[in-house]
């Protein structure tokens, strides 16, 4: 990455962010919220005592109906450096944690690399790159080789959409090419007993009134993905936060079993494995509470 003009993703803020704050809200110095054994991931990562998540602050997508808002926009947290950051990862594994899950990842992307660095080889358990889906080709190149598990949103088909609840008017076009990549790189998934150790999950959020948009992402996939070589999550956890509450009221509701259910009905016809999530997943349990611990 060039250290002058940040390009660390598809928004090439250009800032300097030796000295002044990104689009993501930060300079290069990390701030995270929170590190934690974490079991709400899927069952496959979450398994056990938890997956490892460290949660950072700051986004490069801002959704508005973020459950994380707090963090992502907000931008609540405290400083950690690469060294304390790479002392987190080994405190997590030597917790129990069933991987390291780095969650918002892709602003300080290049500073966890040099964490990774330090410990990498004393890690033996998988690292989860745990992202909204709106990654350079380039940046996911460059963790080849770093990264045994992608966890990546696929949020939106139609760019319209993106634009209006993401901010960014070009999403599909590099989420897309950045999970093409991902699977690429991990191949098909590979278990130990019942857990993940390496592949790509792909994950989607039902959104109220986007049901189309969402049986437009499965189509795409089905054609442009073999079924074997990664797992679906359908989350149907989306709740209404109080800017949605406030300034989207098309969007401030539960979705419905109907919307739901036609994502999932639509993802089992193609034959994709993975998890769909319970209808009455949408509850406030799948949001941590913040509070900087672990760091």
């Amino acid at each position: 990455m060039n250290n002058i003009s940040c390009l660390c993703c598809p928004r090439k803020c250009r800032t300097d962010r030796n000295i002044n704050k990104g689009f993501c809200g930060f300079t290069n110095e990390i701030y995270a919220s929170k590190a934690v054994l974490h079991k709400w991931e899927e069952n496959c990562i979450c398994g056990g005592n938890g997956a490892g998540a460290v949660f950072f602050s700051g986004c490069n997508l801002k959704c508005v109906y973020c459950q994380n808002y707090s963090i992502s926009t907000d931008n609540y947290g405290k400083p950690v450096t690469i060294e304390r950051l790479a002392d987190i990862f080994l405190e997590l594994q030597n917790e129990g944690a069933s991987n390291i899950d780095l969650v918002t990842p892709t602003h300080f992307v290049y500073e966890i690399i040099k964490a990774l660095d330090l410990v990498k080889h004393k890690l033996n358990i998988p690292v989860i790159y745990n992202c909204g889906g709106y990654e350079l080709l380039s940046v996911i190149r460059d963790l080849n080789g770093y990264i045994d598990i992608y966890l990546p949103d696929l949020k939106y088909y139609d760019n319209s959409v993106a634009l209006k609840y993401s901010g960014v008017s070009d999403y599909f076009e590099f989420a897309s090419a950045a999970v093409l990549e991902m699977i690429k790189q991990t191949g098909k998934p590979k278990f130990d007993g019942e857990m993940l150790k390496k592949g790509t999950i792909i994950r989607h959020l039902v959104i109220p009134t986007l049901r189309k948009d969402s049986i437009k992402i499965m189509e795409w996939i089905n054609e442009n993905i073999s079924a074997d070589s990664f797992l679906i999550s359908l989350m149907s956890q989306y709740t209404p936060n109080e800017n949605v509450r406030k300034n989207y009221t098309e969007i401030n509701r539960l979705i419905t079993k109907m919307e739901y259910y036609s994502v999932v009905n639509k993802a089992v016809d193609y034959g994709f494995k993975g998890y769909m999530q319970d209808k009455t997943s949408a509850k406030s349990d799948y949001t941590p509470i913040f509070d900087l611990s672990g760091l």
